[in-house]
């Protein structure tokens, strides 16, 4: 899966929770700030030395950020 698609699909996985609160204004803003804490926790994870790992992570959080 490409970083672009995993981004996409951890955003819309946290949408739904985030939809049924705020209606649909900011539900795409609340489902990435979700998804941007997520990859952080698993990037924080990742620091053992895994770099390509890391890449790929940092590659989502990228992608994340520019939907």
């Amino acid at each position: 899966m490409t970083p672009k698609e995993k981004a996409k699909e951890l955003v819309y996985k946290f949408y739904p929770s985030v939809q049924w609160k705020l209606g649909q204004e900011d539900c795409l803003d609340r489902a990435k700030q979700c998804a941007l804490i997520a990859v952080d926790e698993i990037l924080n994870l990742c620091w053992g030395g895994n770099k390509i790992g890391i890449k790929h992570w940092e590659d989502i959080k990228q992608e994340i950020e520019l939907l």
